[in-house]
């Protein structure tokens, strides 16, 4: 596509395995197995076709990444052609010998995540009892002087922490909370009974957010995911479809955004085809760039290269048409198939993640 930037990150999935079992996982609900995942050479291959395509900043992600025992030569292999490598992990497998062989082979930051921090609740949450070793893997990361980010998804069974969370990330040197309301995909669209919050509950999340950076000017980065399923607009897919991030799934599916698995769509293997003709040539990564393919009201609205028509993924999900508008848009014709619990929307009955 003519004009198109290179992608600003990699997001490299390098396995759907993970100990945790979160009520709001947005990994596909038909895991890759282990047995379909890349190999150390395949992955390192997509690096050097990552740093030549241009791309920077490396995100190695999951599941969780410190299920893949080469993870330390996946790292070294990234460093070695100039990407910047980033660990988004739950902690949970990381042990001080292993994150200073990370360090060493050049991992430039972490990304923590947290579940809850009453003990029940992150039990509750992440299915089993994670939170000790959450807290102390945090302590490492400062310890061994990387950059440390703390994650949080939030929803209706944990938002009355939000306080506890900025208050930790700052007593724990991080420089960056990520306060992400939850995406509705995955196990969270069908635990979504559970986990979508009232209007009312956000505002107030949200307020103590605001008077929290007053206290603590300037001492971090506080970044408030907006969530969309109470706005009058829709948030830009990724920034716009194949605009700013290549996903790269577990057995090597390139994909604009982490939740596009789920739509009906032939992905491009990176086993098969390069980077550079993914991003800028696939029928996939085109198929909803600019403006072209909009149905109405989209393509007249004056917000249509402001939020593309919003997230391709909630479309599908609610109207099983991949060129709708986002059911969240004030505008949508299927605006009221939007679940909430203020209107009695359409719930299922509510269904946990086994495992």
């Amino acid at each position: 596509m003519a004009g198109l930037d290179p992608p600003l990150a990699l997001v490299a999935e390098l396995t759907h395995r993970c100990p945790l079992h979160c009520l709001y996982c947005s990994n596909p609900l038909n895991l890759v197995p282990q047995e379909a995942e890349l190999n150390t050479e395949a992955w390192l291959r997509v690096f050097r076709e990552a740093a030549t395509l241009g791309i920077l900043q490396l995100l190695l992600s999951g599941g969780e990444p410190l299920a893949r025992k080469d993870l330390v030569a996946l790292v070294a292999g990234a460093v070695k052609v100039g990407l910047y490598p980033v660990l988004i992990t739950s902690g949970v497998g990381l042990d001080r010998k292993r994150l200073r062989a990370l360090k060493e082979a050049g991992l430039a930051a972490v990304q923590l995540s947290f579940q809850a921090l009453e003990p029940g609740l992150a039990r509750r949450l992440a299915g089993g009892e994670f939170l000790d070793h959450k807290l102390q893997a945090a302590r490492w990361v400062r310890e061994e002087g990387l950059p440390l980010t703390l994650n949080v998804v939030l929803h209706r069974l944990n938002l009355h922490e939000i306080e506890t969370y900025l208050d930790l990330a700052r007593d724990l040197g991080a420089i960056a909370i990520e306060l992400a309301n939850t995406q509705y995909y995955g196990w969270a669209w069908l635990n979504r009974a559970h986990l979508l919050p009232e209007k009312k509950s956000l505002e107030a999340a949200y307020a103590k957010v605001q008077a929290w950076r007053a206290r603590n000017p300037g001492v971090m980065e506080v970044v408030w995911v907006v969530p969309d399923f109470y706005a009058e607009y829709p948030k830009p897919c990724m920034g716009g479809w194949g605009a700013t991030h290549l996903v790269v799934s577990p057995d090597g599916r390139a994909l604009p955004c982490p939740a596009a698995l789920l739509l009906p769509l032939d992905f491009p293997k990176v086993t098969e085809v390069s980077l550079e003709e993914i991003w800028y040539y696939s029928e996939a990564f085109n198929l909803f760039r600019g403006t072209g393919w909009m149905q109405e009201p989209c393509r007249s609205c004056p917000r249509k290269e402001i939020d593309f028509g919003g997230c391709r993924c909630q479309a599908y999900m609610v109207t099983g048409d991949l060129t709708a508008t986002d059911p969240v848009c004030r505008f949508s014709p299927w605006r009221e198939r939007w679940p909430s619990p203020e209107s009695g929307g359409p719930w299922p009955r509510g269904r946990s993640n086994p495992g």
